[in-house]
């Protein structure tokens, strides 16, 4: 699997903690991980808009499997994600969070609070979320005896997302030039994006905007 994690600028100083415990997690499962937001408070500022933008365009061109998003409280971040088709992002504070949302939900992202609650022990909250997110078998619902509708909802809830929503690119070309090019300007965003990209006509639309 690969693991995109994303920082804005409010909480870029909690970078390296967090990127060490995932790196750590991911190792062990034998996932890759790339780290395409800010890591530190001078680096290229993003906001939690910014974060929606990347993840979706790394989730729907197939360029990495999971992103690992958050802000402040993580509202921000979840609510910029969900906005994009493709996108299934889960609020999560602590390990239960990550393992309900894995076995009743599965989805493709995780929005987390990097300020609200990061004190003492932050690091191993952090690091038993990521194991709970990608340790084992997903969408196995929870209880076990109710996998089945479960699974169903989830479907029918992709569904309805992608029959409400506008067609992927045509949803990016009605968004700010100026946002997009933000969002898509960092160096590691692009490493990640042009190195594992499945889908050329986004692939073609981010080169258009570079």
């Amino acid at each position: 699997m690969k693991i995109a994690l994303m920082n804005e600028f409010s909480q870029a100083a909690k970078n390296p903690v967090v990127l060490e415990q995932l790196e750590n997690v991911a190792k062990e499962q034998g996932h890759s991980v790339f780290n395409v937001g800010m890591n530190g408070d001078n680096d290229h500022r993003l906001t939690y808009i910014h974060l929606g933008i990347m993840a979706s365009l790394l989730l729907n061109s197939g360029a990495v499997d999971f992103v690992v998003s958050g802000c402040g409280t993580g509202q921000g971040a979840l609510m910029s994600l969900n906005a994009y088709p493709g996108v299934t992002c889960g609020y999560c504070i602590d390990p239960s969070d990550a393992y309900l949302f894995a076995q009743i939900n599965n989805g493709n992202a995780l929005a987390l609070p990097f300020a609200k609650g990061f004190g003492w022990g932050a690091e191993l909250n952090i690091k038993y979320i990521f194991e709970k997110a990608f340790t084992g078998v997903k969408g196995q619902g929870y209880p076990p005896e109710r996998k089945a509708s479960q699974v169903e909802n989830a479907g029918i809830l992709a569904q309805v997302k992608q029959a409400v929503a506008k067609d992927y690119l045509t949803a990016l070309e009605a968004l700010d030039a100026d946002l997009v090019q933000t969002a898509i300007g960092g160096e590691r965003f692009q490493e990640c994006f042009f190195a594992h990209c499945q889908d050329e006509k986004i692939a073609e639309f981010v080169k258009a905007r570079l």
